[in-house]
């Protein structure tokens, strides 16, 4: 007797190789029907057999699904059968009943790279190689659902062998993949000169190693935008890309052939592999060796490795013989990476030496995703390629919904029902061509999605300029999110904890908008989706100069001695003492007026580890300017690396909450002779057994919901004071939680402002 079911899948369904895996799977089991895309990212399946011949079917489909699928979700409804003879693939619905992932970019598969280093394969030596597996998805999506004619490989109409393939069920890898092209029908690859002359080549892998080896250095387009490639183990190369780019000190991500190269110039930590080859390839943040020009990361102990994700990256390296590149982002420092010529062109003219171009369009900019391993557990910095547009699910009904994030390192947010889709990287708000990419990118979701927004999640925080796109979105209520809560927030709505659910999060970085305007950035919180009780922080001290004292990290240590008691005279000495009077804009004259303004509160009063993290670099001579967004901590960190800890932990005292008060460490780390690297480790440590210690007292006689500590913010990734915290707070049994899904810092922070708006608004 027939039966009938139809299936909805809801996940990560369209792109990954799954109506050919279904056609199959149905010829295989006897089962007749259809499957079909729909326009909200799902995939329908009408399935008509026998009771035994469905019930394989389904067993099958979930457990032998392609690599990249995933099933969020499975609706199965029996129907009345209709009959059918055959099993077919129907053209796509652009109409949806549940809205499903938004298919992201996905590595080059191995098989693919076999396929382009095989020379009697017609895909020998091809640039853009891909099939149903693997290759670029959401950057080249010009609307749902994924099909060829809504992407830019619209333009790239298929020759009669890779017709032949897409028509052909037995070719697993290319029976209607989307994506597919090849040598005859594919995107061509060019190269310009700098001044816009193209340069006639054979090759266009073979002329861009040449050149790289020759010291020149290259745009590269990839996938999501154009690359800036060099040579990485030569100093002068190296030192030139960075007099070029104007980039003194930020590290540069470096990209190698393969794991084998990755060991010889990395020590990569466990769970290092599983990363970097996955299909996410993200950049992966671990241990240098000496091979890598020390100009690559100056004054860390760390570079970014990432693997070739694109067949043109894997085929230049095979060319370069040690196997490894130097290999950012192509932008102008701020600006959001290029994605075609014109912006290459004008951006990059005193930067590059030639352009590798090619001819697909790249409608999503998607800049690489970096992943860190904090004391073992791997974090994210930035959430973008391989992992965006994916949604996050939480445990209850949202209000549609959008957030426009933080001020820094920003991405953006939308919701429904009880999902949130975080844009990709989009960078700091105080650019307007990121303001404006990050319009675009909310507004394309917006239409993807069908969402009518009801609120609009913002900073609390006056000044930030992404407050310019509300009127963007008039329609929709404005609801500040204070910016220690959104941190909060995320990570609760991470571990599935609902939104009555109460818990402990440390929330620690450089800048938040307090609620009296001050400014926090060491803070311990009680805290629901809807709101918060700040039981603990750093004592406060004074921060006159603004954006000026968190570029001149020896302000922060003026300021920090005036605010805590030290006198003039012993302020003066020290930085004579230390050459830190030089490291700022007006020597002598700059120390006495932030001294005395600090000394009578004038300034900015904040509790900002962020900051008091620089006043520390600045004592012990680790970095005396800030040239990158988290330099100064960034380089005490590693300066740890290389220490061992003395145990000293900073004074507690209670008041209307539990304070830290570091005074009595900063008096320590002036005085002890101890080893710099020594006196670095222990301030981290310390720092974090204090935080640890707050969070002890402040969980006793309050009724929490969830018995582990969250740590997050961006301090939050700092080994040696996460390692602090749990050496103090796993004596009583308690672990410490970060986040695993959206950045510690300000990357995630729109999820928090989503949730905790949406449930404001929703009990109003």
């Amino acid at each position: 007797m027939l039966k009938a079911l139809r299936i909805r899948l809801i996940g990560i369904v369209q792109g990954v190789g799954l109506r050919p895996f279904v056609y199959r799977l149905a010829l295989e089991k006897g089962v007749y029907g259809y499957v079909r895309n729909m326009g909200g990212s799902e995939v329908e399946i009408l399935a008509e057999g026998t009771e035994n011949a469905l019930k394989s079917f389904l067993e099958s489909l979930k457990k032998e699904k392609p690599v990249n699928a995933r099933f969020d979700r499975v609706f199965i409804e029996e129907q009345k059968p209709k009959g059918f003879k055959e099993f077919k693939i129907l053209k796509s619905d652009p109409n949806f009943e549940e809205r499903s992932i938004i298919p992201p970019d996905f590595a080059i598969c191995r098989d693919c790279e076999n396929e382009i280093l095989d020379q009697k394969s017609r895909f020998s030596g091809y640039h853009w190689n891909s099939c149903a597996y693997c290759g670029p998805r959401f950057s080249m999506l010009y609307r749902l659902p994924y099909d060829r004619e809504n992407t830019a490989m619209i333009h790239f109409p298929l020759c009669e062998e890779c017709a032949k393939d897409y028509s052909d069920p037995k070719n697993q890898r290319r029976f209607h993949a989307q994506g597919i092209s090849c040598p005859n029908c594919g995107p061509k690859t060019f190269v310009y000169s700098i001044n816009g002359e193209k340069i006639e080549v054979k090759n266009a892998v073979d002329f861009s190693a040449k050149r790289i080896l020759e010291g020149k250095i290259l745009a590269i387009k990839g996938i999501g935008g154009y690359h800036i490639a060099s040579l990485a183990s030569d100093d002068s190369v190296v030192l030139e890309l960075r007099r070029r780019k104007k980039r003194e000190n930020k590290p540069f991500a470096i990209m190698a052939r393969d794991y084998s190269v990755v060991e010889k110039i990395a020590d990569p930590p466990l769970g290092a592999r599983e990363l970097l080859e996955s299909p996410e390839r993200p950049i992966v943040v671990m241990p240098k060796k000496s091979a890598v020009s020390d100009f690559v990361a100056p004054g860390l102990s760390t570079i970014g490795i990432m693997l070739p994700y694109s067949a043109f990256q894997k085929l230049l390296l095979e060319r370069i013989p040690d196997g490894f590149l130097i290999m950012t982002s192509g932008n102008v420092h701020g600006k959001p990476m290029c994605t075609n010529l014109e912006e290459v062109f004008s951006q990059l003219s005193e930067i590059v030496d030639y352009v590798v171009e090619h001819e697909r369009e790249i409608v999503h900019r998607v800049d690489d995703s970096v992943i860190r391993f904090s004391d073992s557990e791997p974090v994210f910095l930035r959430r973008s390629r391989g992992f965006a547009p994916e949604w996050i699910r939480v445990c209850r009904d949202l209000l549609d919904g959008i957030a426009l994030g933080a001020e820094l390192q920003t991405a953006g947010a939308i919701s429904f029902e009880d999902k949130v889709v975080l844009t990709q990287f989009i960078g700091d708000m105080d650019e307007f061509e990121n303001l404006e990419y990050l319009k675009k990118e909310l507004i394309w979701l917006i239409k993807t999605y069908r969402i009518e927004p009801e609120f609009i999640a913002i900073d609390r925080h006056p000044l930030y300029h992404n407050r310019k796109l509300i009127r963007e979105f008039v329609d929709a209520e404005v609801l500040e999110v204070q910016h220690h809560h959104a941190h909060a927030v995320a990570t609760i709505a991470e571990l599935g904890l609902p939104p009555e659910a109460k818990a402990l999060a440390i929330t620690i970085d450089g800048t938040g908008y307090g609620d009296q305007g001050e400014i926090w950035g060491g803070e311990l919180l009680v805290s629901s989706w809807m709101d918060f009780e700040r039981v603990g922080s750093f004592r406060e001290f004074s921060l006159p100069g603004g954006d000026s004292s968190t570029k001149f990290p020896a302000k922060c240590l003026v300021a920090l001695m005036a605010s805590y008691g030290f006198d003039q005279s012993e302020v003066m000495e020290l930085l004579r003492e230390r050459n830190l009077l030089h490291s700022l804009p007006y020597g002598v004259q700059e120390a006495e007026i932030t001294f005395l303004l600090a000394n009578k509160s004038k300034g900015a009063r904040t509790t900002s580890l962020g900051r008091i993290l620089d006043a520390f670099s600045a004592l012990l001579g680790v970095c005396t300017e800030r040239t990158y967004e988290g330099e100064p901590p960034m380089r005490l960190e590693a300066l740890a690396d290389r220490g061992k800890d003395l145990d000293f932990i900073p004074k507690l005292f209670r008041g209307d909450r539990i304070r830290i008060d570091v005074k009595n460490l900063l008096e320590w780390a002036i005085e002890t002779e101890a080893k710099v690297e020594d006196v670095a480790k222990t301030v981290l440590k310390g720092i974090g057994k204090a935080l640890g210690l707050a969070a002890l007292n402040a969980m006793r006689g309050k009724r929490l919901d969830y018995e582990n500590v969250i740590v997050t913010g961006g301090a939050a990734v700092n080994s040696h004071i996460l390692k602090g915290i749990k050496e103090v707070i796993s004596v009583e049994g308690i672990k410490a939680v970060l986040p695993r899904k959206t950045p510690p810092g300000d990357g995630g922070i729109a999820l928090g402002q989503i949730l905790s708006a949406s449930s404001k608004l929703k009990e109003l």
